[in-house]
C-alpha cells in the first residue's frame, strides 16, 4: 500500500475479526487458552456485537457473533453461523478517502467509505470510517478502517495479555485457491515486490509472503486437507493469525501453545484453542 503518513501511530494489522455462532462460546474457547477477552458492545446494523482481545501495538482480534442465535447477519453470515473462526481483516489508514481512491485506480470494487458506530457497555459511542475492497468484506483483500474517535475508545491492550510478550497482529494467512493469481493481485494492491515461496507440509499448503505486507497466502497441497475442505466450504478466507512476541518463553508461560515449528525463517507456535482455523505466535 502507499503511504498514507500515518506513522508509527498505527498498526500493520488494524484487526483481524474471528466469527462464530456463540459469542459465549468464543470467549470460553479463547479463556481456556489463556487469553481472556472483553466484550465490545453492540454494532450499529443491531444484529452483531463483539469481544475483543487487544494488544500493545494497537491490533486486536475481534470475536464475532450475533445478538440473537441464527439471525441473518449484514457481516459474514455464513462464517457466523459456520462457525468459521478466523474470517476477515483490515487495515489501518489516516486517509481513507484517499486510499480508497488509489485501491478504485487499480481496477479493485471498493464501496465506501461508509460511517459505522458501536456503542460500548459503558455507554461510550465508538466510530469509525469503512471501506470494502474486493468483492468480500476483508475475507481476501483487508477492508480499510479510520478512527473518526480516539483509537484508545476502540481498543486498548487487554489486561490479560499485559506482560505475556504479545506484541500484535503479525501476519494473516489467506486461503486461496490458485497462488499464482492471488499473488499478482495482492502484489499490486500492496505495492510489493516477488513474494517469498516456501512448501510447508505441516500446514498443509503452498506459501507465498511478501516483504513489508503483513500477509501469506496459502493454497492447499491436497484436495482433501483441513484447508481444502475450509476452502470448499467458506470460499477464500483467512485461515490463520499470527501474534508477533518479543519474549517466546514469556507468551508460552501464560497462553496454551504447543511445539514450534518452522515458518519461512522463523517459528510458530500453535495456540491450544477449540476455534476453527488456527491462531500462532511467531518468535
Amino acid at each position: 500500500m502507499s503511504d498514507d503518513g500515518s506513522g508509527a501511530d498505527l498498526p500493520a494489522v488494524d484487526h483481524a475479526v474471528v466469527a462464530g455462532s456463540d459469542l459465549d462460546a468464543l470467549a470460553v474457547a479463547f479463556a481456556d487458552a489463556g487469553l481472556e477477552t472483553e466484550y465490545g458492545g453492540e454494532h450499529s446494523n443491531g444484529v452483531t456485537h463483539n469481544r475483543v482481545l487487544g494488544f500493545a501495538d494497537g491490533s486486536y482480534l475481534e470475536l464475532i457473533s450475533t445478538l440473537e442465535p441464527g439471525a441473518e447477519s449484514p457481516w459474514w453470515n455464513d462464517a457466523i453461523h459456520g462457525d468459521a473462526g478466523p474470517c476477515a481483516w483490515a487495515l489501518p489508514v489516516s486517509d481513507i478517502a484517499g486510499e480508497t481512491a488509489r485501491i478504485a485506480d487499480l481496477g479493485v470494487p471498493v464501496d465506501g467509505p461508509d460511517h459505522h458506530t458501536r456503542g460500548r457497555p459503558d455507554g461510550v459511542t465508538i466510530e469509525w470510517d469503512m471501506t470494502e475492497v474486493g468483492e468480500s468484506l476483508g475475507a481476501t483483500l483487508p477492508f480499510l478502517v479510520a478512527d473518526r474517535t480516539p483509537r484508545e475508545y476502540r481498543i486498548t491492550e487487554a489486561e490479560g495479555v499485559v506482560g505475556s510478550g504479545i506484541t500484535g497482529i503479525a501476519e494473516v494467512v489467506v486461503c486461496v485457491p490458485e497462488l499464482d493469481e492471488a499473488v499478482e493481485r495482492f502484489g499490486s494492491f500492496f505495492e510489493a515486490g516477488p513474494p517469498e515461496r516456501t512448501t510447508h507440509e505441516g500446514f498443509g499448503a503452498e506459501l507465498a509472503r511478501f516483504d513489508g505486507a503483513p500477509v501469506t497466502l496459502a493454497e492447499p497441497l491436497s484436495s482433501d486437507s483441513w484447508l481444502a475442505e475450509r476452502l470448499d466450504r467458506f470460499g477464500p478466507l483467512p485461515c490463520a493469525y499470527l501474534l508477533g512476541s518479543d519474549d517466546p518463553d514469556s507468551t508460552a508461560e501464560r497462553i496454551d501453545l504447543g511445539a514450534p515449528e518452522s515458518w519461512f525463517d522463523g517459528e510458530v507456535r500453535w495456540i491450544d484453542l477449540d476455534v476453527a482455523g488456527r491462531i500462532g505466535v511467531l518468535g
